[in-house]
């Protein structure tokens, strides 16, 4: 069974949607099959791959109208690159999940049936913690959490692991952290204080690789695709394939 990953961090701007789609694309194109899931009304990562966010999306499926197979699209720039798209539709998900049975669960109903198709599925969180995130959370075996190097870089970090915390209490005892990945580095004090910080509060779970401030990386969603196609030798593409190979070393 494929392993799936949630991507969530409540502050806006930390990259999470950028490592989203670089991180799925790079784990493609070393030989594995991934499905990025975009459960982000905004729809980044669905534009920044190329693709559509008009059409039908994963808000359907939790709708009940079509299985999450019926509405997965193919990457055609990527070889084992699979999305399932967001639309703004998704923006009256939260509300709606509350109302329904076992609305924890309803992600979990479909994203089970394609579980197994896949070696990764990597899932683009909503900057918030709203009820999408918590469906999220319930099916995710691990989180991945983008921290940027700015100030403000823990900031809110407390609510998000409480929350992991709870969710593995009280709905899915095997989530994990898969690790917090540090991003837009510049090469500058604050940088280096906050990555000091960082390791220094959660040790052995940050990723070695650190995602450097590129312009590349900013301009490649605009073009729809991700950076290594956009721009092979930028540093955000050397960053997110070291992530890639460092990620799947520790599965």
């Amino acid at each position: 069974m494929g392993k799936i990953v949630a991507l969530a961090n409540q502050k806006g701007g930390v990259g999470k949607t950028t490592t989203a789609i670089n991180l799925a694309a790079s784990c493609a194109i070393l030989g594995k099959k991934v499905l990025l899931v975009d459960a982000d009304p905004q729809a980044n990562a669905t534009s920044g791959l190329g693709m559509d966010i008009h059409g039908s999306g994963i808000y359907d499926c939790i709708a009940g109208r079509k299985p999450a197979a019926e509405v997965i699209r193919k990457s055609e720039q990527v070889k084992n690159l699979w999305v399932l798209p967001s639309s703004i539709d998704l923006v009256g998900a939260d509300a709606e999940l509350a109302q329904m049975d076992e609305g924890h669960h309803v992600i979990k109903r479909v994203l089970e049936p394609v579980k197994g198709d896949y070696d990764y599925i990597f899932v683009d969180c909503s900057p918030s913690l709203g009820y999408t995130t918590l469906n999220v959370l319930v099916v995710s075996d691990s989180v991945l959490i983008p921290v940027q190097c700015e100030y403000f870089a823990l900031e809110g970090l407390g609510k998000l692991l409480a929350t992991i915390k709870k969710t593995r209490e009280k709905l899915n005892p095997e989530l994990g952290i898969e690790g917090f990945v540090l991003t837009m580095y510049g090469h500058n004090k604050l940088s280096n204080q906050v990555v000091g910080e960082v390791k220094k509060h959660f040790e052995g779970l940050v990723f070695d690789t650190i995602i450097t401030r590129n312009i590349r990386l900013s301009e490649a969603p605009g073009f729809g695709m991700p950076v290594m196609l956009y721009d092979a030798s930028a540093t955000g593409s050397t960053n997110y394939l070291n992530l890639a190979k460092e990620f799947v070393k520790r599965q």
